[in-house]
């Protein structure tokens, strides 16, 4: 098969012309899809009530799919202007290393 490279060129134009009608008439059927599928789930979520919490679907434009923020810790110290702090997460709070450093503990701040 003798081929000369302007043969090989040519039939490489002519493939990657099919690869891109290909991919064109795959976004197509992709998108005739999902419209199928948008409207099967917008009559599901109407028929049963479905809220966008209900679905954890929260965040910018309804299309993240965020989780919830992650519980905060029980508040373990209190100063006495009424500052709580869990202990442990993160770097301590000013008026917490201020405390220390005057010579408090933490158990004078403890919840009880």
């Amino acid at each position: 098969m003798a081929s000369t490279l302007a043969d090989i060129n040519s039939q490489i134009k002519k493939h990657d012309e099919q690869i891109a009608q290909l991919r064109k008439q795959a976004e197509e059927l992709r998108n005739q899809e999902r419209a199928g599928v948008i409207e099967e789930v917008r009559k599901k979520i109407a028929e049963y009530g479905l809220t966008a919490s209900d679905l954890k679907l929260t965040g910018r434009g309804g299309r993240r799919n965020a989780l919830a923020a992650p519980a905060k810790a029980a508040a373990k110290y209190r100063s006495p202007t009424g500052e709580t702090w869990s202990g442990g997460r993160g770097r301590k709070p000013r008026w917490v290393t201020e405390a220390l450093a005057a010579g408090k503990s933490l158990s004078d701040f403890e919840i009880k």
